[in-house]
């Protein structure tokens, strides 16, 4: 692989090496030239390029390759302790009705073991109204203005539930995505769900996804509780645990064949190594 590290390559200013990288397609640059070497990978991961990029060319796919990968690269749950390994932390707005909310090792008494071996314990309720939220600051997760607001990026929510074997329960569900100012700009709010008696202790999924809500969106706010049914002093209520909120990548745009993107590539790197305007005309051969 010497040839990707040729001097001419190496020796180029940052800036200089920048504007290269900026007239080689979006796919490219995003599945073959980050691949080349840690210098290379280092600056399609930066912003300079993708400015420069979408400034200086007409390339139509540009901003959503970029925004496809950074969107692949960012991906996590934005929810912070969703299982209970750390008690309470994070969670605000508590209300802790009965005796409060407790955190359990699973299965726990009268339940089943998670489908996720990853997930060791869950949040339980009371037999009053226990409910707690978390407010996610998308700028502060790295999600810039502009994304939110043209690309408008699907934003997946998710919860579990269950009831214990002995005792019935019920849950709610309720997501927002806020302004600025905290207005609401897009709901979805579960039905109360009803766990009966006689249920047999099976987590079940809760999903909904917000697409095309519009610009402005700064804040999610997901809030969930429960109680049980039976009105019993103990930890008889609902079961809660694993919950995800996701800010998910939009289906790439159309890739060319793989051979023609390493034909282009391996060209560039190949190219006369006696001067930088070399390298420059060999890019614009080969886009």
């Amino acid at each position: 692989h010497s040839s990707l590290h040729s001097p001419a390559a190496s020796s180029l200013p940052e800036a200089v090496l920048i504007r290269i990288l900026a007239a080689i397609p979006a796919v490219e640059l995003v599945l073959v030239c980050r691949l080349v070497c840690c210098q290379w990978k280092n600056l399609v991961d930066g912003a300079e390029l993708w400015i420069l990029k979408c400034l200086t060319t007409a390339e139509s796919d540009a901003e959503n390759w970029q925004n496809f990968y950074f969107l692949s690269k960012k991906r996590k749950n934005l929810i912070k302790n969703p299982c209970g390994e750390e008690d309470l932390e994070h969670w605000g707005e508590v209300e802790n009705g009965g005796d409060g909310w407790k955190v359990e090792e699973l299965p726990g008494d009268f339940g089943k073991e998670f489908p996720s071996e990853e997930v060791h314990k869950y949040f339980v309720t009371s037999y009053e109204w226990c409910k707690k939220a978390q407010v996610i600051d998308l700028r502060a997760e790295g999600y810039w203005e502009e994304l939110m607001d043209t690309t408008q990026p699907k934003i997946m929510v998710r919860d579990w539930y269950a009831g214990r074997r002995d005792a019935g329960c019920l849950y709610e569900l309720c997501v927002k995505l806020l302004s600025e100012n905290e207005d609401v700009l897009a709901e979805y709010k579960s039905e109360t769900v009803t766990i009966p008696e006689d249920n047999d202790g099976s987590w079940t999924e809760i999903s909904h996804t917000f697409s095309s809500y519009g610009p402005g969106v700064r804040f999610v706010r997901f809030e969930h509780g429960g109680q049980d049914t039976l009105f019993w002093k103990g930890w008889y209520g609902v079961r809660v645990t694993n919950s995800t909120v996701t800010v998910e990548c939009q289906e790439p745009p159309p890739v060319p064949p793989q051979e023609d993107c390493a034909k282009n590539v391996n060209e560039f790197v190949n190219a006369p190594q006696d001067s930088a305007l070399a390298l420059m005309f060999s890019v614009r051969q080969i886009t």
